[in-house]
């Protein structure tokens, strides 16, 4: 054989697959179930975005399976996917508790909130609410704000626990209002703490705005009084916010978002933050959100997802430390 041929050979063998060295193809994302964490225990607020999200994935992206895991507003969760392997496998439904709270008001986080988490989008984002008994005088904010001036040492306000952000929109509102009497009673949760509203135990807190908070206020069993977001809740739109009664910085919204774990590939949060967006543009999940008590939020980006939990941040940094917030 000439020398020529035994090129012409050698290169036609190196060009064609091989048996005996096979090229590894690239596998396909995903190609198992995706686990969805949501830091707080079943049946709350997160719950109502995290599984219908985690539901519409299975027409658009595959199997998601969402655990619970609940503690430390939010922490709990939020550090076992900050230490989860950055493969796309694993992905916290975070808010402002993981995402915003515990970062600033504990010094022994088990993670940083910007440094240990990539994000994909947000989902949406609700108001929360100063609400009352039907027995307190008072039809709007500003009357309330009259009658706690009025009443000096004899009001109190609850929240869902002492460092949760129904406790920081309580202690804001005192602030703004000139209201520092209004003492402050941390619950276990938003269940008993509305339960004690309705049976008049307590006679204001502050609570997200929620589909039974809405049906609780509409039966006549608490009177909400406003919405802490800047603009009225889609929701809800006859209910003024606070800003309109006057308080311009009474801004408190809890957001909810997909976060990864840091160095997670970028064509794998690119993938995420396309499907979630193509499920945002079906109006009837969108809906579902509407009916949950969220203003949706179609067209978010991984970017724009940063550049709000860092405005956030910046946000409440001074509002946590100023009424000595610490949960270690």
């Amino acid at each position: 054989m000439k020398r020529r041929d035994v090129l012409v050979l050698g290169l036609a063998t190196l060009s064609a697959p091989s048996m005996l060295s096979p090229v590894r193809a690239q596998s396909r994302y995903p190609d198992r179930p995706i686990r969805l964490v949501i830091p707080f225990t079943t049946g709350g607020v997160n719950d109502a975005v995290g599984r219908p999200w985690a539901d519409k994935m299975k027409t658009l992206l595959g199997t998601v399976v969402v655990e619970n895991i609940g503690g430390a507003g939010g922490g709990l969760g939020a550090a076992a996917v900050a230490r989860a392997k950055p493969d796309g496998y694993t992905i916290l439904l975070g808010g402002m508790g993981s995402q915003v709270i515990v970062g600033v008001a504990t010094n022994r986080a088990n993670y940083d909130p910007i440094a240990d988490f990539t994000p994909i989008a947000l989902l949406g984002i609700t108001a929360l609410t100063i609400a009352v008994h039907p027995s307190v005088p008072a039809q709007t904010l500003t009357e309330l704000i009259a009658y706690a001036k009025a009443n000096p040492g004899k009001l109190s306000f609850g929240s869902s626990g002492a460092g949760a952000m129904t406790h920081l929109t309580g202690e804001l509102f005192k602030s703004l209002a000139g209201l520092p009497d209004i003492v402050h009673i941390p619950y276990r949760g938003g269940g008993p703490l509305i339960s004690d509203l309705i049976s008049g135990h307590i006679p204001i807190i502050a609570q997200s705005v929620t589909a039974h908070m809405m049906e609780l206020h509409e039966t006549g069993k608490v009177r909400m009084l406003c919405v802490t977001s800047p603009k009225r809740l889609a929701a809800f739109p006859s209910l003024p916010t606070a800003v309109e009664a006057g308080l311009p910085n009474m801004v408190a919204q809890n957001f909810i978002g997909l976060f990864a774990p840091a160095k997670t590939p970028k064509e794998i949060i690119d993938q995420l933050a396309q499907v979630t967006r193509a499920a945002m543009a079906d109006e009837q999940f969108k809906q579902a959100f509407v009916s949950a008590g969220f203003d949706p939020y179609p067209d978010s980006t991984p970017e724009t997802t940063q550049q709000f939990v860092e405005a956030e941040i910046a946000r409440w940094t001074p509002i946590i430390k100023s009424i000595g917030l610490k949960l270690d």
